[in-house]
C-alpha cells in the first residue's frame, strides 16, 4: 500500500509538473526606427552649447563625446593642452578625469568578488590591518566594510580639497595616517559623506587582494580587454604631445598646476583618459541595459554593472531643480559603487560622475533606459561640467523626442488579457465557471473575495455603457512580466484595464480595475 502510494503522488506531482508553464521573457527595444537619425540631426546645435560654454568659462582647453547605443557618434576638442607651446586639444587628448576614477577603483572590487576572493560586507580591516587601530564615533557603530567605502558611508569626513593634495602619496604614508588613528564625523552605515581618502584604501584592497598594483590589475582586467590602449595612471607614461597639462585662473591669466605622480590616492581620483578611449568604458557601462539573456562581456557581467548603477546611499533631494531651459523638476540623488544616480521628476534615471583636481574638471553621464551619455572634460581647476552635460542629455531627449526602451508583454500578460476579454463586461456566470475550475482557472483564491461577482458585474456594465460603442482594443502596457494595462475604446470615451499576477505558476489575475477616461 506504502509504494502505491508513493506512485500515486509521484504520478500527481508529475501531471502538476506538466500544467506549468516556463516563464517568458523577451528584452526591452527601442520603438523609434530613426532615433539615431534624429540624434545626428541635432549634433550641430550640441557643438554649439558646448563651444559656447567653452568661451563662456574660458577654459584653456574642452573636449567632449556623445554615445549612443554604445557607439561614440560626435567628439570634438576646443583649446590649448599646453602652452609654451602651444597644443592644440583633440579627442586623443589625455585629460586627468579626477573622481571619474573612483568608478575604475568600484569595478576592480566588483571583478574581485565575483572571482569569490572577497565580499563587499567584508571588514575592511581584514585587508587593511591598521584601520583596527582606529576607535570609531561611538561604542555601537558598527565595522566599516568595504560596501560602506564604495557607498561614502564610512564614516568618514568630506574630504575635498584636502584629499586632492594626497595623490601621490606612497602607501606607506597613507597606512601611516591610519595607523595613528583618524578622525570620523558619522558612525559608518548611516550617512552620505563623500571621501576620497575611502577611494584610497580600496585602491589598497585591491592591490592586496590581487597581489597586483592597481595599475596593472586595471590595465590587465579593464583597459585592454576594452581597448583603451592610451589610458594610464602615471603621467609620464603619457606621450608628452597628448598630455594635458591643467591651470588655474589667477589674476586674470592662467597659472599651470604641477602634476602630481600616481600614488595611493590615484585610485580616488589619479587616470587620465581621452574622449576616444572613456567612450568605450562608458559603452562597456550602457551594455548592461537593459537586462536580457545572451553572452556576457569579459570584463564585467552585466548584473554587477548594474549593480553599481543602483541607488544605495541617499545624498540628496532638490525639489526646487530647474533644467537649462527653466523648466522646474525636482531631482533626488544616490551614491553606490564609484557612482552617482540621479532620478528628476519625469522619471528620468541618470548614471555618472563628476572630477575636480587643481587644474581639472570633468564629468560624464548617460541614461541605461534611453541608450544615450555624454563625456566632457576641462584643463582648468574645479572645471564644472555637470549642468552642460545635463543641458545637452536634455535637449537631445526632447529635440530628438527620444524615448525609453520599451518592455514587450509577456506570453502570460497577453494570455490574462485575453481571458479578460471573454469575459468583459458582463462576467457571464458560465464563463466564469470556466474560467474558475481547477482545469483553467485563471483567477487567485483572492480575487472573488476582493471583488464579489455581482458587484464586479454591475460595476463594469456600468463603466462599458459609458464609453459607448466599443471601437477597438488597446495593446498591452506592461510595466513589468506580471503587470500591465490596456485600453478599451468607445465611442464616448475609453476605459483603462489594469491587472495584476500572482507569482504561481501559472500566475493567476490577483488585482484588477477598470477606470473610465474621458477623451
Amino acid at each position: 500500500m506504502a509504494r502505491l502510494l508513493k506512485i500515486a503522488f509521484g504520478l500527481v506531482l508529475w501531471l502538476e509538473l506538466q500544467s506549468q508553464t516556463k516563464q517568458s521573457y523577451f528584452a526591452p527595444h527601442y520603438l523609434d526606427p530613426k532615433r539615431t537619425e534624429k540624434v545626428l540631426s541635432i549634433l550641430p546645435l550640441v557643438d554649439s552649447l558646448y563651444h559656447q560654454y567653452f568661451v563662456q568659462k574660458g577654459f584653456p582647453s574642452m573636449a567632449y563625446g556623445i554615445v549612443l547605443d554604445g557607439q561614440l557618434v560626435a567628439s570634438k576638442a576646443f583649446g590649448m593642452i599646453q602652452r609654451s607651446p602651444d597644443i592644440l586639444s583633440s579627442t586623443k587628448a589625455l585629460y586627468r578625469i579626477a573622481s571619474m576614477s573612483k568608478s575604475v577603483t568600484a569595478m576592480a572590487i566588483l571583478q574581485l568578488r565575483d572571482a569569490g576572493k572577497l565580499r563587499l560586507d567584508d571588514q575592511a580591516s581584514k585587508y587593511i590591518p591598521e584601520l583596527k587601530n582606529n576607535t570609531l564615533l561611538t561604542s555601537d557603530a558598527p565595522a566599516i566594510t568595504i560596501r560602506h567605502l564604495l557607498n561614502h558611508a564610512a564614516g568618514f569626513p568630506e574630504d575635498n580639497p584636502w584629499g586632492d593634495r594626497q595623490l601621490d602619496d606612497s602607501n606607506l604614508e597613507l597606512k601611516a595616517l591610519i595607523l595613528q588613528g583618524t578622525y570620523f564625523s558619522n558612525v559608518p552605515g548611516i550617512a552620505y559623506e563623500y571621501s576620497n581618502l575611502g577611494f584610497a584604501l580600496l585602491g589598497q584592497i585591491v592591490e592586496k587582494v590581487s597581489g597586483m598594483t592597481l595599475e596593472s590589475f586595471t590595465k590587465r582586467n579593464i583597459f585592454q580587454p576594452l581597448g583603451m590602449f592610451q589610458t594610464e595612471w602615471e603621467y609620464f607614461k603619457v606621450p608628452a604631445v597628448t598630455l594635458v597639462h591643467g591651470f588655474r585662473r589667477v589674476n586674470n591669466a592662467f597659472k599651470e598646476e604641477p602634476l602630481l605622480h600616481h600614488g595611493s590616492y590615484g585610485a580616488m581620483g589619479g587616470l587620465f583618459t581621452s574622449i576616444e578611449d572613456f567612450s568605450k568604458y562608458v559603452s562597456l557601462h550602457m551594455s548592461a541595459w537593459p537586462p536580457r539573456n545572451g553572452p556576457e562581456n569579459v570584463v564585467l557581467k552585466r548584473s554587477s554593472l548594474r549593480e553599481m548603477h543602483r541607488p544605495a546611499n541617499f545624498s540628496g533631494f532638490n525639489p526646487w531643480f530647474q533644467y537649462a531651459s527653466g523648466r522646474p523638476c525636482g531631482v533626488v540623488s544616490a551614491y553606490n559603487y564609484g557612482l552617482g544616480w540621479l532620478k528628476d521628476c519625469e522619471g528620468r534615471e541618470y548614471v555618472g560622475h563628476s572630477g575636480g583636481l587643481p587644474g581639472f574638471g570633468s564629468q560624464w553621464r548617460f541614461l541605461p533606459e534611453y541608450g544615450l551619455g555624454v563625456i566632457s572634460f576641462a584643463n582648468l581647476t574645479y572645471a564644472g561640467l555637470g549642468g552642460i552635460n545635463l543641458q545637452i542629455l536634455d535637449t537631445l531627449i526632447n529635440l530628438a523626442d527620444l524615448q525609453p526602451y520599451q518592455l514587450p508583454p509577456s506570453d502570460i500578460l497577453n494570455q490574462r488579457k485575453s481571458d479578460l476579454m471573454q469575459l468583459l463586461p458582463e462576467w457571464s456566470p458560465s464563463i466564469v465557471d470556466q474560467f474558475s475550475s481547477r482545469s483553467g482557472n485563471i483567477f487567485s483564491e483572492s480575487f472573488f473575495p476582493d471583488y464579489p461577482i455581482d458587484e464586479l458585474r454591475k460595476n463594469t456594465l456600468a463603466s462599458f455603457k459609458q464609453i459607448g460603442k466599443i471601437k477597438s482594443i488597446g495593446e498591452l502596457h506592461p510595466e513589468n512580466q506580471l503587470r500591465g494595462t490596456f485600453d478599451i475604446i468607445g465611442e464616448a470615451g475609453r476605459l483603462e484595464v489594469f491587472f495584476t499576477l500572482t507569482p504561481e505558476n501559472p500566475p493567476l489575475i490577483q488585482e484588477l480595475s477598470i477606470d473610465f477616461k474621458k477623451e
